[in-house]
């Protein structure tokens, strides 16, 4: 039986007689697996549209640290032959003003305005760090997202936990490597700010008094490896 899949990218056209020629059937709906034509973006987006169904990535992109280092005809082959593994990962979840998004590499509380930066307090497992932060806010990555935004703010990277990096504050602030049940708060005391999750167009507005609870989601992507 034949494996269904939906085509998710820009210029899926490219791929389409490639992947029926590899033995898929192309579908709109109820698909065994979404081929991610892209880049990394590409499948945060895929993923986002599709949550929990498994992701085959192929290449359409220079920057893309998630592909395969086989050709594209190869990936397919061997996912039509059963050559590959399924790995999971798991997402963060942000609530903010009856709101909620997931997101697979990171949770981004940013200032709204460039100009301005916003002030907040940080909570970790119902402790307050420290006094109030002032900066541009603070990147919420998980393992899998963490040689993303988070790597370029710290210069780092984590296998492990969830990382919480500060952005731009006024004061020295080390990042923090905490552990996967944790449950991360912020409160704005001066904003305005804004939530987003990895690169989707989604976003929560936020102002003074307004509360951001990010935790450990019991979603999972799955990404198929050759």
């Amino acid at each position: 039986m034949k494996n269904k899949v939906v085509l998710f990218g820009k210029e899926i056209d490219n791929i389409s007689k490639l992947v029926k020629e590899k033995g898929f059937v192309v579908v709109h709906e109820n698909p065994d697996f979404v081929v991610s034509y892209g880049g990394d973006g590409t499948v945060m987006q895929s993923e986002e549209k599709y949550p929990g169904i498994p992701k085959i990535i192929l290449r359409n992109s220079r920057i893309c640290k998630l592909c395969s280092p086989f050709e594209n005809s190869e990936v397919l082959e061997k996912v039509s032959d059963g050559e590959y593994i399924t790995l999971d990962y798991w997402k963060l979840v942000v609530e903010a003003k009856h709101q909620t998004l997931l997101a697979l590499n990171e949770i981004i509380v940013h200032n709204h305005d460039a100009r301005h930066a916003i002030r907040y307090k940080l909570i970790v497992n119902d402790r307050q760090i420290g006094h109030e932060v002032i900066g541009d806010g603070v990147v919420v990555a998980t393992p899998f997202g963490s040689t993303g935004y988070y790597r370029s703010i710290t210069d780092s990277f984590f296998e492990v936990g969830i990382g919480l990096a500060f952005n731009n504050s006024t004061e020295r602030s080390d990042h923090m490597i905490l552990k996967e049940d944790a449950k991360i708060e912020l409160e704005i005391t001066r904003g305005p700010a804004v939530v987003f999750a990895d690169n989707q167009n989604g976003q929560i507005e936020l102002n003074i008094g307004d509360k951001v609870t990010i935790t450990k989601s019991l979603n999972f992507a799955h990404i198929i490896k050759v």
